[in-house]
């Protein structure tokens, strides 16, 4: 068993801390980590060294600990998410990474974060027990929301507030149904539907699934099945996993 996972290198990442959270790009060229040390590390392959990785660049955005990282699903664009109660937002710009975008709102810690099917959409979680919907908004938009230049301006659209108990450690959207699931450390699972017919500048959820003890301890993740339509799993600090089957209701 053991020799079926081979090592291929090992890294000091971020040195003097933990490193929280990984993410690869979806190209599978770029691994962006977390840790700590409040900075964001982009990794990439050596030249002419397959199996070798070093740091491209180094983000020191975040004034605290960054818990979690996530790439947008089809452009270079990465986010993340911090004890400093901000997101962030980078893309590259010439030979280096550049944060390009904070997203203020939440009142404390922000443990996790993901984006909708269409990356337009990035919603957000908190320690303040609400979930954050932003909006992408293009320089020159109908909307008339102020771009800087050519950056594109994040707006929070939608705030999910009086659903949760205590603190809300993950988020995730579903890639095929939209779907939003969080994991809550009130031991429960939620799930909410964007309504039909709401106004995409401000968008309005329901809550359309709600089990209130889907775990004995806290629910640290949510996980949607990328080709499974419905298939939910989340982990807990009662060391188990669960598998969930969502179907909403008629009419929902």
């Amino acid at each position: 068993m053991k020799d079926s996972l081979v090592l291929l290198s090992r890294i000091l990442a971020h040195p003097d801390s933990r490193c929280w959270f990984l993410a690869w790009n979806p190209a599978g060229t770029l691994l962006a980590s977390c840790g700590g040390d409040r900075s964001v590390r982009i990794w990439g392959r050596e030249v002419d060294e397959e199996d070798e990785y070093e740091c491209v660049s180094v983000l020191n955005s975040h004034t605290q600990d960054v818990k979690h990282v996530v790439w947008h699903p089809s452009q270079e664009l990465l986010a993340s998410a911090s004890y400093d109660d901000t997101v962030k937002l980078y893309r590259e710009e010439e030979d280096d990474w550049v944060c390009c975008a904070t997203l203020e709102g939440h009142e404390s810690t922000v443990w996790s974060l993901a984006f909708d099917p269409s990356g337009q959409r990035l919603a957000s979680c908190s320690d303040d027990r609400t979930v954050r919907v932003w909006r992408q908004y293009l320089p020159g938009n109908e909307q008339g929301v102020a771009c800087s230049g050519s950056e594109a301006s994040w707006k929070c659209v939608c705030t999910l507030s009086g659903f949760h108990s205590r603190t809300i450690y993950d988020v995730a959207w579903c890639q095929l149904t939209g779907a939003l699931a969080t994991a809550c450390g009130d031991d429960a699972i939620r799930v909410f539907e964007e309504d039909p017919g709401s106004d995409p500048q401000q968008p309005t959820f329901s809550l359309t699934a709600h089990v209130p003890q889907a775990h004995s301890q806290d629910v640290n993740c949510v996980a949607w099945n990328p080709k499974e339509r419905g298939l939910l799993a989340s982990c807990s600090d009662d060391g188990e996993l669960a598998f969930w089957k969502y179907q909403p209701s008629e009419g929902i």
